[in-house]
């Protein structure tokens, strides 16, 4: 049995994922157990459990604001840490799977395939690219550009005019599993479809609502290249 080590195990989705039946063994090391921002943290964390995979969710994502108000944790956990893990892996060629964001896109057009130029529309969208640039250096990896949700979405209201990919955590781990020997960059999500349209059939009372220059109208993704892999 294989051991996969994952970064950022408190992690709303590592929580999900604790739930799920593998094949592989699952080491979970929170943020107390393991610091991304110490070389040495990594390194005993990799010498006592020898994983064959990283699996890296550490990391800071919401609330979106705080990525615009305080850049350096930003940079700090979502450009730095991430390529701490890069280095190490690299070290000990130990292979890195990397979950990214649709953010990454501009957010124009829509149907972004994984060759697509690359212009985030926010400082979020900003350190997952960083995050995602040192990574992209160790070929021994593959990056996951997705569009991750809890299930039950937890807000009232989706917006009817923003088109994306959404994907609820429990949906994304069988493909995960699926891909994880996979290398290179693959879009993952459902069909592209208004974010209100993916919410409403599992939460019947959701409300309408408009994005307002919140966030861009296509952050669609092409996912054919993962439905030829599946």
């Amino acid at each position: 049995m294989k051991n996969i080590l994952i970064t950022g195990g408190d992690s709303r989705f590592a929580s999900e994922l604790k739930k799920a039946k593998s094949k592989f063994k699952l080491i979970f090391c929170g943020k107390k157990k393991l610091d991304i921002l110490s070389l040495k943290s990594i390194r005993k964390n990799f010498l006592r459990y020898k994983p064959d995979y990283i699996l890296h969710l550490a990391g800071l994502s919401r609330p979106m604001k705080i990525h615009e108000k305080n850049i350096i944790k930003s940079v700090s956990l979502n450009i730095i840490g991430t390529a701490n893990i890069v280095k190490e892996c690299f070290k000990n060629k130990i292979k890195l799977i990397y979950i990214s964001s649709n953010y990454l896109y501009p957010g124009n057009k829509g149907n972004y395939k994984e060759t697509d130029a690359l212009l985030p529309w926010n400082n979020y969208g900003w350190s997952k690219l960083g995050g995602e640039s040192s990574v992209q250096m160790y070929k021994n990896s593959l990056i996951i550009r997705c569009a991750l949700t809890e299930y039950p979405f937890k807000h009232k209201k989706a917006f009817s005019d923003v088109k994306s990919n959404f994907i609820y955590h429990k949906d994304f781990i069988p493909i995960l599993f699926k891909i994880i020997n996979k290398k290179g960059i693959i879009n993952v999500g459902k069909k592209s479809q208004t974010i209100f349209n993916f919410v409403k059939k599992d939460k019947k009372n959701i409300i309408k609502s408009k994005s307002k220059g919140i966030m861009p109208k296509r952050v669609d993704m092409n996912l054919g290249k993962l439905v030829k892999i599946l």
